[in-house]
């Protein structure tokens, strides 16, 4: 194989995933998610938000006074 064949081969098209390695990045993606929701409930939390409402007024309140 000539090296402009092989450069070819490196940058060309990755096999598919196992079935084992989709489920192993399915459930990593669920564990990721999960972390991320559970550390979004905190911070609502601790903002004192407890609707997606809120949380867009309060941005708003937060961009007008800073426009100011």
């Amino acid at each position: 194989m000539s090296k402009k064949d092989s450069k070819l081969h490196l940058v060309g098209r990755n096999p598919e995933p196992e079935e084992d390695t989709l489920d192993d990045m399915n459930e990593y993606s669920e564990m990721e998610l999960l972390e991320h929701l559970e550390s979004l409930r905190e911070d609502m939390e601790d903002l004192n938000v407890t609707t997606l409402a809120q949380v867009i007024e309060r941005i708003a309140e937060l961009h007008t006074k800073l426009d100011k």
